[in-house]
């Protein structure tokens, strides 16, 4: 017997992302040929710590349809995990990740200049 407790859907869920192995330089480098992707890594790497931000904490002034769309491709390529709070999305560099699979990428992102 099921009780209403164990209907309620968990309050924080990790959205779809590839395993660190399934990576692909090809599709990480696509992801970030875009100006304003870089400029959404280097914001959330900003903070230098490991919290999850919404998309609105990055600042950029674009219509909510373009930031999600951004925030897909850089979470389908591997670059951000991204979980929904309830009807949030928050997101955070995987820094870890990316250091170990592409040594240096993370540098380069960072001394990119801004859009």
């Amino acid at each position: 017997m099921t009780t209403q407790i164990d209907q309620v859907p968990s309050l924080e869920e990790r959205l779809e992302q590839p395993e660190p192995r399934d990576m692909r330089a090809d599709v990480v480098f696509a992801a970030l040929s875009d100006p304003l992707r870089i400029s959404i890594v280097q914001r959330l790497m900003s903070e230098g710590d490991d919290a999850f931000r919404s998309c609105t904490w990055v600042g950029i002034d674009r219509p909510k349809s373009t930031l999600t769309h951004h925030f897909r491709v850089l979470r389908e390529a591997g670059i951000i995990e991204q979980r929904r709070y309830g009807t949030e999305r928050r997101s955070r560099v995987r820094m870890d990740d990316l250091a170990a699979r592409f040594p240096g990428l993370l540098e380069m992102v960072l001394a990119a200049p801004l859009g």
